[in-house]
């Protein structure tokens, strides 16, 4: 008899097991994708077929933000779903020596090992986690395999492809198998042994696939590069210049090498996406897809009468400037969930920012929500249903005390409603904008609106002071 309840424990065991019906997640994170860089938000340089199918096949957020204009603050706030306030990295590692009226800040240089990423939280779910691709959240001691990830293809400690991204690179976590070998093809093909490799598993998988693409240095992807050459040359005249205060921007799409590099981006994801179809995971895998900050396309102008090699690769039109900045190009991101079970086709106007993917997936998981630990994240489940709610009004906040190359000085900005306030402590001034009649940013209403840019100032002082957000000290005169 008891050998008889023995067996049937072992059965039920294994059935609860291999029933585990639980969804895998995919996470594409792309470095320095411009919200205009994708087709379905507009692009007609780029193309982008596979990254607007799967818009089309899921919920893209017409308003999705990153927490920062740069690139580490966003990739710690999407692991922690923290504020980068909260985490202390409120620029990229190791940060700009630069200074002006201000002095520099000083931030950590790595994600402090007592944050609980979701990486953790999914693991300890029993979730298998792999990371794949660019980390720049710390040195040694400080990688993916020491935040949660069980296995680490290619992450460390610096922010663009050492070496390149072509073989023989300096990657000191992913050896190259061959000369001339494209650092993206690699990460997908070892993404897709990972998978492969979980097919037949018991327990779901995370797979957080973060490209070095479309960082600097722009290097041609060499099997898309001929078509973006003859693309080139169906464009008139010269690179229009945006004079952008003390920077310039690029005033269209038209650098073939960086196309070709989203090129290089969207076939990755087609393959991997083809392949969930081809191994019957997709109707069992939450796909994400993001950006850790605006497109590169604002440059500080050391010298005025040369501003043609003074700008960024990119174009982020019709957003205003792009990475580093404050204004929409550097922070509103082509931002896309695909979620079993839940709409195809929807386009959600709520304001959702990159804090919120940590809640979403312990929700789409089935797992508690654990606001001590994803304190400024909000589920956006109710939002992937075929006729979304919008949520209440949301405050939106965001702090870069720091200096950047692309001439951005430091400042803060508060999005609440329509109304976008962007404050400027270098010159001393604001800005105001109702995204609803201008998401451009070109018509500044401070002056028209002085009581909402009182109210706005106070809410955002307000917010800094409760958050703990350090404010730069002038420079000594």
């Amino acid at each position: 008899m008891k050998f008889i309840l023995f067996l049937l424990f072992v059965l039920l065991t294994s059935v609860t097991a291999r029933g585990d019906d639980r969804p895998n997640f995919l996470f594409f994170l792309v470095d320095d994708l411009g919200w205009a860089d994708v087709g379905y938000n507009g692009s007609t340089f780029y193309e982008t077929p596979h990254i607007d199918a799967l818009a089309t096949s899921g919920t893209r957020f017409t308003n999705g933000y990153a927490a920062a204009s740069i690139c580490s603050p966003t990739r710690a706030s999407i692991l922690t779903g923290r504020h980068p306030v909260r985490v202390q990295i409120t620029d990229f590692i190791p940060g700009t020596s630069n200074t002006g009226k201000f002095e520099k800040v000083e931030d950590r240089d790595n994600l402090a090992l007592s944050e609980v990423t979701i990486a953790e939280t999914l693991r300890d779910a029993g979730y298998q986690t792999y990371f794949a691709g660019k980390w720049h959240l710390g040195e040694v001691g400080h990688f993916p395999e020491d935040q949660g990830f069980e296995v680490n293809i290619g992450g460390h400690e610096r922010g663009s492809p050492p070496g390149g991204y072509y073989a023989p690179w300096e990657n000191p976590k992913l050896e190259a198998e061959y000369d001339g070998e494209y650092l993206t093809e690699r990460l997908t093909n070892e993404t897709l042994s990972f998978i492969d490799s979980q097919r037949k598993q018991d327990s779901p998988f995370f797979a957080y696939l973060s490209y070095y693409n479309v960082h600097t240095p722009i290097q041609p992807y060499k099997k898309r590069m001929s078509e973006y050459k003859e693309k080139l040359k169906t464009l008139d005249g010269e690179t229009p210049i945006i004079e952008e205060r003390n920077a310039h921007s690029r005033g269209r799409q038209d650098n073939a090498e960086l196309a070709s590099m989203v090129a290089a981006v969207d076939d990755s994801v087609g393959t991997i996406l083809a392949k969930l179809v081809e191994w019957q995971l997709s109707d069992n895998t939450v796909v994400i897809f993001f950006s850790d900050n605006g497109g590169l396309c604002t440059r500080l102008t050391k010298n005025r009468k040369k501003t043609q090699g003074a700008v960024g690769p990119g174009c982020n039109l019709p957003l205003r400037s792009g990475k580093g900045w404050l204004y929409e190009g550097g922070i509103r991101e082509a931002t896309i969930i695909r979620a079993p079970g839940k709409g195809h086709g929807i386009v959600c106007d709520t304001p959702v920012v990159s804090t919120d993917f940590y809640p979403t997936m312990l929700d789409l998981a089935g797992l508690d929500p654990q606001p001590e630990l994803h304190t400024d994240g909000h589920s956006l489940v109710p939002l992937l249903d075929k006729n979304p709610q919008e949520q209440n009004e949301r405050t939106l906040y965001w702090h870069y005390p720091h200096y950047h190359n692309s001439g951005w000085t430091p400042g803060g900005a508060i999005r609440k409603g329509n109304w976008k306030l962007i404050e400027f402590w270098e010159y001393d001034d604001v800005e105001l904008y109702d995204l609803s009649q201008d998401v451009g940013e070109q018509n500044d209403l401070s002056t028209q609106h002085p009581e909402k840019v009182k109210e706005l100032r106070s809410d955002l002082a307000g917010w800094r002071t409760g958050i703990g957000a350090v404010m730069p000290k002038r420079v000594e005169e």
